[in-house]
């Protein structure tokens, strides 16, 4: 039942953790068999945000559970949080956020680096997720009793 519980978390927190990132890509492809033009909107992953952390928490109790890929997995989740973090305040100190400060030049490069850094973090914690659901998928041996 333990394992069921566990593969279940991970199987789920994982497609939560790949929606933000497949996301854009399907919208886009929609768009542009509607629409004739391919318009991909980079912030999406970000404005899905609640979203992986839903399914990374599912995924790191996961990997607390199974005692595997703890490190990899808490630590996508910690540095996707830190870098949306990041974005958020350079962009709200830069003026970007208010509109100040026109997109382009060293701000805008620097907020975008740290969103595609977010994005490249989210990435990280879904194969980490399809591999601990790769990992619960295998069969166990039988425990055998040396008697």
């Amino acid at each position: 039942m333990k394992n069921n519980l566990t593969k279940g978390l991970a199987i789920v927190g994982t497609v939560l953790v790949w929606l933000p990132i497949l996301a854009p890509f399907v919208f886009s492809l929609l768009g542009f068999f509607r629409r004739g033009f391919f318009n991909f909107d980079y912030l999406m992953p970000a404005e899905f945000f609640l979203v992986f952390l839903v399914g990374g928490g599912l995924l790191l109790w996961a990997a607390l559970r199974a005692r595997s890929h703890r490190e990899v997995i808490g630590g996508g989740l910690g540095a996707a949080v830190i870098f949306l973090a990041a974005s958020m305040v350079l962009a709200s100190a830069t003026g970007l956020a208010s509109g100040a400060v026109e997109p382009g030049g060293w701000q805008f490069i620097l907020v975008i680096g740290l969103i595609a850094a977010y994005s490249l973090a989210v990435v990280v914690t879904g194969v980490a997720g399809v591999r601990l659901v790769r990992d619960l998928s295998r069969p166990q041996a039988p425990a055998v009793n040396p008697a």
